[in-house]
């Protein structure tokens, strides 16, 4: 029986070597933080809620969770500030991207995850993908090794490239290469943001936080993120009204001041941009889902 490994760091190799490898991690931990890296991981949330980045699409996580980042997709989990202590938040499998792309040019029945893969690059939600389904096959597979583990994990693999209800996360594919000083960087940036995002936070504050230039702070987060530092402001700002949306009674003025913004004409534009719909619209869909689960 080979040991899930709780590793330092999600770069170190499982100790198995294993071409398949089973890591996790609890809360809090040095790992939730902002990175990116050269493998392929599916990651299965088993405990927290609170914000998920993935590339530059930000949104909130339950736990159950199920999402797959391509190499060099930069991701993170941070969870809400109220947050006990917890033995295993996220558990990942990482397989490398090389292994896969050259056991397609010999074996052309691999071919057949290529589309699922492709997708990866900009990270995937699976959605109503059962809980214990994913706990059941996470176990099988952690609790195997050798050829018994790399059967069982592309044959989950082949299951997942054929679940229809999915969700691609970040509207560009990124292929961050920044060393681990630069993500460090950008994991402060990040964290301080969702820390302060319902006061109002300026270029040159963030920039002065990382010892940068406005100028070379402003090309440096574009390129890591995939957004323009307003823009990433935006989508946690949009992303805690959500929340309140949700999980309030709150009148809608008063949410859109509370997360951030000083108007409520652009608190609408920025929400019907980034959601499609309007802040009522989008509350009203939340009642009726929740309505449905309940009934």
């Amino acid at each position: 029986m080979m040991p899930i490994t709780q590793t330092p760091e999600f770069e170190l190799k499982d100790p198995s070597l294993d071409t398949i490898r089973c890591v996790e991690h609890g809360h809090p931990s040095p790992l939730i933080r902002w990175h990116a890296h050269d493998d392929f991981e599916l990651h299965f949330i088993a405990a927290t809620t609170g914000k998920v980045f993935v590339g530059d699409y930000v949104g909130t996580f339950t736990p159950g969770q199920l999402i797959l980042t391509g190499p060099r997709l930069p991701h993170n989990w941070i969870c809400s500030n109220d947050t006990p202590t917890v033995d295993i938040r996220d558990r990942a499998i990482q397989f490398p991207e090389d292994s896969i792309l050259k056991a397609g040019e010999l074996l052309p029945e691999f071919t057949q995850l290529t589309p699922l893969l492709e997708r990866a690059r900009s990270g995937i939600e699976f959605i109503r993908y059962p809980v214990e389904l994913a706990q059941q096959r996470f176990e099988e597979i952690s609790q195997a090794s050798g050829l018994k583990r790399l059967l069982g994990f592309l044959s989950w693999l082949q299951e997942l490239a054929d679940w229809n209800d999915y969700r691609l996360l970040s509207t560009v594919q990124m292929n961050n290469t920044a060393n681990e000083g630069m993500q460090q960087k950008i994991n402060t940036v990040v964290d301080y943001i969702n820390e302060n995002c319902e006061q109002q936070i300026t270029l040159h504050e963030v920039a002065s936080l990382v010892g940068m230039s406005e100028s070379s702070f402003s090309r440096f987060f574009r390129k890591a993120t995939g957004n323009r530092f307003v823009e990433f402001l935006n989508r946690v700002r949009i992303s805690r009204a959500c929340i309140m949306l949700t999980e309030s009674d709150e009148q809608i003025t008063k949410i859109c001041y509370q997360a951030g913004f000083n108007n409520i004409a652009n608190f609408n534009r920025r929400f019907q941009e980034l959601k499609g719909v309007t802040p009522r619209e989008y509350r009203r869909q939340a009642q009726l889902r929740t309505a449905a689960r309940v009934a």
